[in-house]
C-alpha cells in the first residue's frame, strides 16, 4: 500500500472517506434544523446542497481508488446515482420548511427521505467492497458483521414507517395506540419521526467509515498507536 504508485489513490481514498465522515452527519443536522429552527432557513437552499454536495464529492473521490476493480466500481456508481438524486432533491428541504402545508414539497421531503435511506444502505455496500481490497482481517470482519446489522436496522427502519402508514388507515385501533399517534399526526413530527429512525445506522456508518480511513492511514503511515 505504501508503493509511490497507490500512494495518490490512498490520498483520493482518505480525502473521501473524510468527506463521508463529516457529511453524513452535517445532512442530517441540517435537514432536522430546516424543520425546527429559523436559523439555517435564513441561508436559504445553501444549508443543504452543501452537505449532499459534500457527500457527492465523497464517492467521487473514492472512485479515484483502484478503478480496474469492477466490483467496486460498480457498488460506488449505484451509490454516485443516489447521492446526486439527494443533491438534487435537497432544495426542497428549504422550500417544505417555507410552507410545510404544501403537500407536493412534502412529498419531494419523502423522496429524498427514501433516496437518502437507499444511499446510506448502499454505502454500507461500498465500505464492504473497500474492507475486501484492504489487507485488514479485522476490518474485513467487522464490515461484514456491522453492515450487516446495520442494513437489517435500516430495513427495521423503513418497516416502521410503512407500518405506521398502515396504521394511519386502519379503521380500529386500541385508544391507547390512536393517542399516541395523534401526537405524530403533524407533518414536521413525522419527519422527526423518521430523523430517529435513521440516526443510529448513520451513527454507526460514520464509526465504520472512521475505522476504514484509520485502516488506510494505519498502512500508509505504520502501525496506529
Amino acid at each position: 500500500m505504501t508503493t509511490p504508485d497507490l500512494l495518490p489513490s490512498l490520498r483520493h481514498l482518505v480525502r473521501g472517506l473524510s468527506a463521508l465522515f463529516w457529511g453524513l452527519p452535517s445532512t442530517l443536522m441540517v435537514c432536522v434544523l430546516m424543520a425546527v429552527s429559523e436559523f439555517p432557513r435564513a441561508l436559504g437552499c445553501a444549508p443543504p446542497i452543501v452537505t449532499t454536495g459534500l457527500l457527492f464529492y465523497g464517492i467521487v473521490e473514492l472512485g479515484r481508488f483502484q478503478p480496474q476493480e469492477r466490483a467496486w466500481q460498480l457498488a460506488l456508481e449505484r451509490a454516485r446515482l443516489l447521492a446526486l438524486a439527494n443533491f438534487a432533491l435537497s432544495p426542497f428541504v428549504y422550500f417544505w420548511s417555507r410552507l410545510p402545508t404544501e403537500m407536493f414539497f412534502y412529498q419531494t421531503v419523502i423522496a429524498l427521505a427514501v433516496t437518502g435511506m437507499l444511499f446510506l444502505c448502499q454505502l454500507n455496500h461500498v465500505l464492504q467492497r473497500l474492507a475486501a481490497m484492504l489487507p485488514d482481517e479485522t476490518l474485513r470482519d467487522d464490515m461484514r458483521f456491522f453492515t450487516r446489522f446495520n442494513l437489517a436496522l435500516m430495513l427495521g427502519s423503513a418497516c416502521s414507517f410503512v407500518g405506521y402508514q398502515l396504521l394511519e388507515r386502519a379503521s380500529a385501533l386500541p385508544q391507547g395506540l390512536i393517542e399516541t399517534m395523534d401526537l405524530a399526526q403533524g407533518m414536521r413530527a413525522r419527519f422527526a419521526l423518521m430523523v430517529v429512525l435513521v440516526l443510529l445506522p448513520v451513527s454507526m456508518t460514520m464509526s465504520l467509515v472512521w475505522k476504514a480511513k484509520e485502516v488506510v492511514l494505519g498502512g500508509v503511515f505504520g502501525p496506529r498507536g
